[in-house]
């Protein structure tokens, strides 16, 4: 309504990246919480240092209840408020293509880009997520999943156009969310896959049984099909769903069948780990080949690139045409991930581009392989990186976090994965961590544990004596070296 364009920021980032996103998106107000105010404090500082030609104006919100009375300036969002005039009238669109919010990626793979969104893919994403999501009247909201994240999957939008209510959290524990899902009766909630983990592992003072259903509308990493499976026991209705920052938020949505519903729970499971079908305002969606621009065959198995097309997805990246030239191809946005189209028209997602493993000519799909390995009972994640294989050029590496005071040792891990995988699947390193490297917003780097796995060496046993006997050594588990010590591996790990 004030003419101005939002840049939500990612309240898990450093004081250098804060910084950096003022300066680029030459920010002229910064809002800041209370609970944050050391670390905008020091973002502002280095603003300073780097000559920005105008700094921004900083608004404090504090908390209204209990005042701290902190402030970073002068002006305080309450007293902000108060002064304004209510017989403004607000500023009308008078191009729907005008940008209406400044995202900027928390991207595993490369530097932050800042996404800009219009009104027109802001309102058409907000429509197609309600509908699709049979979201009813009045519905009660919990913020479980941080507004920053792409406004919220456009939530923040979409809970006031039903008329909802929004239950807003400051930490996402289970205790909290438990509490507030049984006294407010959360009919809705969003969050990443980790958020299941934090809901399955609650202490029996933290948790809360649920009486109504909850609906959960999952997305930002592939949910292992073993984990959709227990978290549905405890009384909520998963419905998974794709996007990215590009796509104003989710662009697939796993419209689930009803015929499905005779199926093992174990065959729901699967076919809901599918990110599925595009969202009703999305024009296209498809897989193909980046260079010939060939869709693949629907058969399941033929992997390309996903790509998307239509009014809801960005404008482009602020300040960066290197970027846009990158990923817009002949009308298509090519969103980097690997997937395959399935003979009934639904998407999967098989991996990111940068993380699919070629094996001795054959490409591995590790979030397949994480999958099978998220299948042990005593395994609260995993994730599954290329490794360099003196033979097969890569091969699989595991890291995988067990649940507490577990036993489980890696040769246990990879003969599970050894019974339910092909052999060239199978992990030849599995390395048991206390935490996975994330971004801000809970997704994995796996750049980071690609560079943990440079430091391990396959060490292939022979034996010339015989032929015969040197054939069957090379098919026994290879050994490892480490080239760094045990506390450097951690270390890097905690990044």
């Amino acid at each position: 309504m004030a003419g101005a364009v939002l840049n939500p920021i990612n309240t898990r980032l450093d004081a250098k990246n804060i910084a950096l996103i003022l300066k680029h998106s030459e920010a002229k107000l910064f809002f800041v919480d209370y609970e944050y105010l050391e670390i905008a404090k020091k973002a502002l500082e280095l603003l300073i240092t780097s000559e920005m030609s105008r700094m921004p104006l900083v608004v404090v919100v504090d908390d209204i209840e209990s005042p701290t009375g902190i402030r970073l300036g002068e002006l305080e969002y309450e007293q902000l408020v108060h002064q304004g005039n209510p017989s403004y009238v607000p500023e009308e669109i008078t191009d729907e293509w005008d940008p209406i919010t400044l995202n900027y990626t928390s991207g595993t793979t490369s530097e932050p880009k800042g996404v800009v969104y219009s009104h027109r893919g802001a309102f058409l994403s907000t429509l197609s997520l309600i509908l699709g999501w049979e979201m009813g009247t009045e519905p009660v909201y919990l913020w479980s999943l941080p507004m920053f994240h792409c406004n919220g999957w456009t939530f923040t939008w979409g809970i006031a156009a039903r008329g909802g209510t929004n239950i807003c959290i400051r930490n996402t524990t289970a205790q909290e969310m438990y509490t507030n899902i049984v006294s407010h009766n959360v009919t809705h909630m969003c969050c990443a896959p980790i958020v299941f983990n934090i809901l399955l592992e609650a202490k029996p003072h933290e948790y809360n049984p649920i009486t109504t259903r909850v609906q959960i509308l999952t997305g930002g990493a592939p949910p292992p099909a073993p984990l959709l499976e227990k978290i549905e026991r405890l009384g909520f209705h998963v419905v998974h769903a794709y996007g990215l920052t590009e796509a104003t938020g989710p662009a697939l949505v796993c419209e689930w069948q009803e015929k499905w519903n005779e199926l093992p729970s174990e065959n729901q499971a699967k076919l809901k780990a599918r990110q599925g079908v595009g969202i009703l305002t999305l024009a296209d969606v498809d897989v193909k080949n980046f260079n010939d621009m060939r869709s693949v065959p629907r058969d399941g198995k033929s992997i390309g690139e996903v790509c998307l097309r239509g009014s809801s997805i960005m404008k482009g990246y602020l300040k960066n045409e290197k970027a846009n030239s990158e990923v817009f191809k002949n009308g298509w946005f090519f969103t980097g991930d690997v997937g395959v189209i399935h003979q009934d028209g639904y998407l999967e997602i098989k991996d990111r581009s940068k993380d699919v493993i070629i094996s001795g000519g054959e490409n591995i799909s590790s979030i397949e392989v994480e999958n099978v390995i998220m299948r042990h009972n005593n395994v609260v994640e995993a994730s599954v990186v290329a490794m360099a294989h003196p033979r097969w050029g890569e091969s699989p590496c595991a890291f995988v976090i067990l649940t507490k005071n577990s036993q489980v040792k890696e040769v246990d891990i990879i003969a599970h994965c050894r019974s339910n995988l092909p052999g060239f699947m199978v992990p030849k390193k599995v390395k048991f961590v206390e935490e996975l490297p994330k971004t801000g917003t809970g997704k994995v780097q796996k750049n980071h544990l690609r560079a943990i796995a440079k430091t391990f060496v396959v060490l292939e046993k022979s034996n010339q004596t015989n032929k015969k006997t040197s054939q069957v050594v090379n098919k026994e588990k290879p050994r490892y070296c480490d080239r760094t010590q045990q506390e450097q591996i951690l270390a890097f790990s905690r990044l």
